[in-house]
């Protein structure tokens, strides 16, 4: 395997190596169960999806771990706010948060470990650094001193003397520097709490991680995960704590998405420019046309480390692409002869789509070059069947297809499933625009095209296929005189 991940610890691209020789452990922050998931947490949770079906892929046994943080200020004041019970709403958005990724084709971790299921791990770490003179008591709190760990910023390149309480970190007076941050907290009337050496509290948000991947994947293990906005403070957190406890390195490979942007812009709730992953799915203006797969297309469009920008038309994009894949898995079922003329220089072509899709998937998951080399397969053999494919071939391609395609969770479906749904539209188009022709108008329209070109009335054909293009339909002539059509 010659897989090459940008490591956040290191700066650079470092060649991966697992620690067991054909097995991965990777860990992976999972979300906090207080509110709907939106499209960052979906990007996220691709990325390291296809991560792992890389691994796969190259055969790689992977024990993926992500965790679900189920105890949590916000969880707390939605709690409160509503009503209802801290394990309700972490319950309703479990719940949701796997509907969300079921539609995505999100693949479940092999461990989905919760925060409230390892309290006597997390009280036991926190005991570990205690007995290490890293962390101290404050009354009924608990914090890591960071200090005591002389490295602490090495993933984020930042000095401990330049740094500034964060997202996150609480600001309290009693801490001896102002970075220092909570390992255990003291309960308050009304939270949840649970029994410790220092009397009744809940974990702080990144013991929990700490104590759950070591629990789960050992005191060192191969790849952790998240998106950029974890490396501080919370990744540097998790590494100073563990490390502190351990005296080994925590994980080997540090890999971090980028963020996502609406039309250039941050995403924010006071901007008014953010989208839940539902959201996205019941847009009122495009009935029944946004699918997970077009989504997933949409995310892997660009590469994981970079910005990425979700508009319409990058919706619309996707869709369209897809569109060219399922129109040629449709003419591939078509009958074909015993023997094609363009057999053998396919299947060379398939080899060397299949080497480029590795190669780019090697360099650090560059999705967007794997997809590249699969449209150019798509185009090659779009070309070979006017040349002649033979059954065999048909079948043969159609599998390389769906095995590439399956580490990015694309192409899988034996049924075009965008036919039946209406065309996609960006917002403000009119609604007799939205609603375009039926099928039975299109191939009204073919009909009446190609019977012009049978009478030799050249300018009415060109006229019919104006007018289809117009409403968004594209014609493919074909060598025997028929003609297929695309949204």
């Amino acid at each position: 395997m010659m897989l090459r991940v940008y490591n956040t610890l290191t700066g650079h691209k470092d060649l991966f190596k697992p620690m067991a020789p054909g097995k991965v452990r990777m860990y992976v922050c999972g979300v906090t169960v207080y509110d709907y998931c939106h499209i960052g947490h979906a990007r996220s949770a691709l990325v390291f999806d296809v991560l792992r079906r890389y691994l796969e892929y190259s055969g790689m046994a992977v024990e993926f771990a992500k965790n679900f943080t189920d105890v949590d200020d916000k969880i707390i004041k939605r709690a409160n706010e509503q009503g209802v019970s801290c394990e309700h709403i972490t319950t309703t958005y479990i719940k949701a948060y796997y509907d969300d990724m079921d539609k995505l084709g999100v693949r479940r971790a092999t461990l989905e470990p919760k925060a409230t299921e390892h309290i006597a791990d997390i009280v036991a770490l926190v005991e570990t650094l205690l007995a290490k003179g890293m962390a101290y008591r404050v009354e009924g709190d608990v914090y890591f001193q960071v200090d005591r760990y002389p490295v602490y910023g090495r993933l984020s390149k930042r000095k401990i003397d330049d740094l500034q309480a964060g997202a996150r970190v609480d600001v309290d007076e009693r801490k001896r520097h102002p970075m220092d941050f909570a390992l255990w907290k003291g309960s308050k009337p009304g939270e949840p709490s649970w029994d410790s050496p220092w009397g009744p509290g809940r974990p702080g948000w990144h013991i929990e991680c700490s104590a759950m991947a070591m629990r789960h994947l050992g005191e060192t293990f191969d790849i952790h995960g998240g998106g950029m906005d974890l490396i501080f403070p919370h990744h540097e957190n998790e590494i100073a704590q563990s490390c502190g406890a351990t005296g080994k390195e925590f994980a080997r490979y540090w890999v971090h998405n980028g963020f996502v942007q609406i039309n250039q812009e941050k995403m924010s709730k006071s901007l008014g420019n953010f989208f839940t992953i539902r959201e996205i799915f019941d847009k009122s203006e495009w009935p029944d046309a946004v699918t997970g797969e077009m989504l997933r297309y949409f995310l892997l469009s660009t590469h994981y480390r970079s910005p990425l920008d979700f508009s319409d038309q990058s919706l619309a994009e996707a869709k369209n692409a897809l569109n060219g894949f399922y129109d040629l898995f449709d003419r591939l079922k078509e009958t074909a002869p015993e023997q094609g003329i363009a057999d053998l220089s396919l299947r060379e072509t398939m080899a060397r789509a299949r080497q480029a899709f590795v190669d780019a998937m090697d360099d650090d998951l560059n999705t967007p070059n794997a997809v590249a080399a699969l449209q150019k397969l798509r185009g090659e053999t779009n070309k070979a069947l006017d040349g002649g494919l033979s059954g065999d071939t048909r079948r043969f391609v159609r599998e390389e297809f769906r095995s590439l395609g399956a580490v990015l969770g694309l192409l899988q479906s034996d049924d075009w499933q965008f036919k039946s749904q209406p065309k996609l539209v960006a917002s403000g188009t009119s609604d007799g625009e939205k609603a375009g022709l039926s099928d039975e108008e299109i191939g009204a329209k073919i009909a009446a095209r190609l019977a012009a070109k049978q009478s030799k009335n050249y300018k009415l054909a060109d006229q019919l296929r104006a007018e289809l293009a117009s409403q968004g339909i594209t014609i493919e002539d074909r060598p025997d005189g028929t003609s297929r059509w695309k949204r």
